[in-house]
């Protein structure tokens, strides 16, 4: 089974599945998906997931992301 290499904030996470939603990928990083959202780095361009939290990213080796608090605070 392959796994795959990916950053979330330049740290390094690994996973076997192919593929993984946004806020999986927020929850494996330890964020709390409902302060942050994700942001895909593809060279020059990013592709923000904040309106597409359960949208299915298709894993490859490499990908770059990182996290953008959204400023929202939880009930307390």
């Amino acid at each position: 089974m392959p796994t795959f290499q990916y950053t979330v904030d330049d740290e390094p996470y690994n996973t076997s599945e192919h593929t993984l939603t946004a806020r999986q990928i927020l929850q494996l990083a330890g964020k709390d998906p409902t302060s942050y959202y994700l942001k895909q780095i593809k060279g020059q361009h990013q592709e923000s997931y904040k309106d597409k939290m359960d949208e299915p990213i298709h894993m490859r080796q490499h990908m770059k992301f990182i996290t953008i608090y959204n400023g929202s605070t939880g009930v307390s």
